[in-house]
């Protein structure tokens, strides 16, 4: 077998900031933004939304896989938390082969290796990192006459940002390419960028700046009513947060969201969503055409509801289909609006 670490061409990273392999170093945020905000240090080091990249003809993949530790997460099993899936192919026709994860949770290093068979056809591989744990290392493994290639450009180069909740950054879906932002992309082959922050994202300014100075970004998702402790905050946060990122981008197309579950009562949520559907609202008054609105209390649809979550607030891998079933469409129709 021949070894490549996932830093080496032909390979590419996508969805992440830091990609170190050297420091052994692999962040969805940036070193600026983590001393900016220090409240994102932990979770900004994460590789949610991280992906791995090429094309082989392999007929044997091996995958090694390092990580700083596996933090019990009680909501979500080592697959999801540690693990990182794999798919082949690209679009809606992307088939699940696997996962690599550890076996048990440690406080320390851990190191894991895992084979996969393949057709020996050339194919696109996508590896969807690990969500909770730190990575340190990852390498590829393939026969050496195996062709090891770059793959395709995404068919939506310009990432989609997602910014908002937990549940943004994954949580808890039983595997990475479970959450709803990894389903969504994975069917518009587009590119992304996963800024979820487990209790974190709170509509800062300081977070709306630095998205708002990104460049070539395809649309914005936003979704932290979540994180917003109270109505109150999320309405002086909400509206000035869009604010600053439509004066930077005057033209991007910008989803707005409120939380999928009820977990606060109907009165919390009704109200919630209201504050949402006020900045899209005064958006669209103010003559915008490059807004869009969801209200996550139907994601879940009305049968089955109670089966969609883990704890009544995360979903599970059917609260996730069932909200990527319903956000797919919007942001394709966003994408196509656009082109």
């Amino acid at each position: 077998m021949k070894f490549y670490s996932i830093t080496d061409a032909p390979i590419t990273i996508y969805g992440l900031a830091v990609k170190d392999a050297g420091k052994r170093q692999f962040y969805k945020l940036t070193e600026d933004m983590l001393e900016k905000m220090p409240r994102y240090d932990y979770l900004g080091r994460r590789t949610a939304g991280g992906r791995v990249r090429f094309v082989t003809d392999a007929t044997k993949l091996v995958i090694r896989m390092t990580l700083a530790c596996t933090k019990e997460d009680i909501n979500i099993p080592l697959s999801g938390s540690a693990g990182a899936d794999v798919y082949l192919g690209i679009g809606q026709q992307s088939r699940f082969i696997g996962y690599i994860a550890p076996k048990e949770h440690v406080q320390e290093e851990i190191s894991v290796e895992k084979e996969f068979d393949l057709s020996g056809e050339k194919e696109v591989v996508t590896i969807n990192l690990p969500r909770n744990d730190h990575l340190l290392g990852m390498e590829i493994g393939v026969e050496e006459d195996a062709l090891l290639e770059e793959a395709p450009e995404y068919t939506v180069a310009e990432p989609i940002i997602f910014y908002g909740s937990s549940i943004t950054e994954g949580g808890c879906a039983s595997r990475a390419g479970n959450a709803y932002t990894s389903i969504v992309c994975r069917w518009l082959d587009a590119d992304y960028c996963n800024y979820g922050f487990s209790g974190s994202a709170k509509g800062e300014p300081v977070f709306a700046e630095f998205i708002a100075g990104l460049e070539n970004i395809s649309a914005l998702v936003y979704d932290y009513d979540h994180n917003a402790p109270t109505p109150e905050h999320l309405e002086e946060t909400h509206e000035a947060f869009f604010k600053i990122i439509r004066k930077a981008k005057p033209d991007l197309p910008v989803l707005m969201m409120s939380r999928p579950d009820l977990k606060d009562g109907v009165e919390d949520a009704a109200k919630r969503v209201e504050i949402i559907r006020r900045t899209y609202q005064n958006a669209l008054d103010a003559g915008d055409k490059k807004v869009w609105f969801l209200d996550g209390r139907s994601f879940f649809g009305e049968v089955g509801r109670e089966e969609c979550t883990v704890d009544g607030t995360h979903p599970n891998a059917l609260g996730f289909m069932r909200m990527a079933e319903k956000i797919y469409p919007v942001l394709r129709e966003i994408l196509l609006e656009k082109n």
